[in-house]
């Protein structure tokens, strides 16, 4: 599946990419407002601008992934691979962060993370 594949599908009503391969997707400014991607593989896709809030990207692939002003409110991370990914400016209010790898990543300012 390719990102024109996955806004389609989206866009239809589906919510479910569980294990998608969308590494270095070009999802720019995307609205997926509550869709699982848990274990997908997102690993270098541009998401800047997203709206993620409250979707599941649990255990999904996120190494080198722009996320910068992404809405990431409320979204599940546990065990996501955030490293070396770009969250400046992203809004991770009430984001679910327990097991990400955030080696190396960019955080908003002022982020607090353990």
């Amino acid at each position: 599946m390719d990102a024109q594949e996955l806004l389609k599908r989206y866009n239809a009503g589906e919510r479910e990419f569980v294990s998608a391969h969308l590494a270095g997707a070009k999802l720019g400014g995307a609205v997926l407002y509550e869709a699982n991607l848990s274990e997908a593989n997102l690993n270098e896709a541009d998401l800047s601008g997203a709206d993620l809030r409250r979707a599941c990207l649990d255990k999904a692939g996120l190494t080198g992934a722009n996320l910068a002003g992404a809405n990431l409110e409320g979204t599940f991370l546990y065990g996501a691979d955030l490293s070396a990914a770009n969250l400046a400016g992203a809004n991770i209010e009430g984001a679910h962060l327990h097991g990400a790898d955030l080696r190396g990543a960019t955080m908003p300012d002022g982020a607090v993370h353990d």
